[in-house]
């Protein structure tokens, strides 16, 4: 079995697949300091949890934009299951090649994404993905990664209005029945929604505009089926797209 594990600003979550079936996923919080024994525990209850052995563990491959939990966190797989985890990142074959003014500066989890996407769907592909930023990634037909945009994820938006806004109640974030809204709760999820979804059919608009062909939009991330289901923009929404990815790009590393 192969363990793949996405670290984010927010959040941690562990894909776990037998074979080429995706079996589960797990979550856990980013922002709480926790010890190489404090995540290994927490692998091991996940994995104990959908019947995974020690012994039925092939690899574990981790993507991170999180280096402060990396020592720890990397820790906790040695410890635990005595296996030096694949960590995306320089030296490591994805199959995808970063063709920005500066490859480094793109994160683990776009590239994992951009592997999921392009071994999955095929190029050219836009990914969006929505999550604390939203990120725009385009890969052509070869697998080039040529361009990107980054903007303000939903939720990211949503919680500076009500933040920052003195008497705004917090919100949640959902199609309203009609932009006619007639309460301070309404008229924000009106304004909040379809502000972000003109925003996001605008940006897949003006990629299809300047990239002068024709790609497949896939969407992934929590959020990403609010947007999806009010959009004829996107193709596919994938929630299990980096997983995919991580996949992929163990293939391409496997002795």
């Amino acid at each position: 079995m192969l363990v793949a594990i996405d670290i984010g600003n927010t959040n941690i979550t562990v894909g776990i697949f037998d074979g080429d079936i995706f079996v589960a996923n797990y979550r856990m919080t980013t922002k709480v300091r926790r010890t190489s024994d404090e995540f290994g525990f927490m692998l091991q209850t996940f994995l104990s949890n959908s019947n995974v052995k020690k012994e039925d563990i092939e690899a574990f491959i981790v993507s991170s934009v999180v280096p402060k939990v990396m020592y720890s966190f990397v820790n906790g797989i040695k410890k635990f299951y005595g296996m030096e985890p694949i960590i995306v990142g320089p030296g490591v074959k994805t199959g995808i090649s970063v063709q920005l003014e500066n490859p480094k500066s793109v994160g683990a989890d776009r590239i994992a994404d951009a592997a999921g996407a392009f071994y999955t769907y095929g190029g050219p592909v836009l990914i969006v993905d929505f999550g604390t930023a939203t990120t725009y990634d385009f890969v052509d037909e070869n697998g080039c990664f040529k361009a990107g945009a980054i903007s303000v994820g939903i939720e990211t938006g949503a919680n500076a209005l009500w933040g920052q806004t003195a008497q705004l109640p917090e919100i949640e974030i959902k199609q309203p029945k009609t932009i006619l809204a007639k309460t301070t709760k309404t008229e924000m999820q009106a304004g909040v929604f379809y502000q972000y979804l003109g925003g996001v059919e605008y940006t897949i608009r003006q990629f299809k505009k300047e990239c002068k062909t024709d790609f497949k939009v896939v969407a992934t991330g929590g959020l990403g089926t609010v947007v999806f289901k009010h959009t004829n923009l996107i193709d596919y929404y994938d929630r299990e797209l980096i997983f995919k990815g991580l996949k992929a790009i163990y293939e391409k590393n496997k002795e």
